[in-house]
């Protein structure tokens, strides 16, 4: 480039930067305004002075206490009690006694798709009596049937009849359903900060 380029291109680039940043001062989200305005939020906690080195987790057993038939019977933001299938130890003192309750939140639902794809449920947020929850990967989602296993397979089989192929994407994967009798896993860290 010459040099009159490069000028015309740096001096628009810095007119649109100072622009950008003026529109952002100016700029009010209406939507929050009203619909947050009466509301008290927390902001999350944030673990400043942290270490997490130690490997060594005890795994916390837990199952639903009502069936989840889909993710159609529940919502976003719903509150899900779990129970503790077992006793939880350390340094011998009881951390978490067999049924006692935990709650936790349904953070995402993801509805089944085309073409197999399956739905899933994440869960979140998991609410301990005695366990921080610095010290938990509070996590656990659960998925749904996956048929794009087979179904890939068979829409390229297909592609040599040229309609049938494309029949295919309307498959849709399966439910993610979650039952009383299964167990769910999380892992609980005692020597983290």
């Amino acid at each position: 480039m010459n040099k009159i380029q490069t000028f015309l291109l740096s001096l628009f680039l810095l007119v649109m930067g100072a622009s950008n940043s003026f529109a952002a001062e100016i700029l009010n989200d209406n939507l929050v305004d009203t619909t947050l305005k009466d509301k008290n939020l927390q902001k999350p906690p944030v673990n400043k002075h942290y270490n997490y080195a130690s490997t060594r987790r005890i795994p916390i057993r837990l199952a639903i206490i009502a069936d989840i038939k889909s993710e159609k019977d529940i919502t976003e933001g719903q509150t899900v009690v779990f129970r503790a299938l077992n006793d939880i130890w350390h340094n011998r003192q009881p951390i978490l006694k067999k049924d006692d309750l935990v709650q936790a939140k349904v953070e995402t639902i993801i509805k089944s798709g085309m073409n197999g794809i399956p739905a899933s449920i994440i869960f979140g947020d998991f609410k301990f009596d005695n366990i921080e929850s610095s010290r938990v990967l509070d996590e656990y989602e659960k998925f749904g049937q996956d048929r794009s296993l087979w179904v890939y397979p068979m829409k390229w089989a297909l592609t040599i009849l040229p309609p049938s192929g494309s029949l295919t994407n309307f498959i849709k994967g399966g439910h993610a359903k979650l039952k009383t009798n299964e167990v769910i896993e999380l892992y609980y860290y005692p020597d983290w900060n």
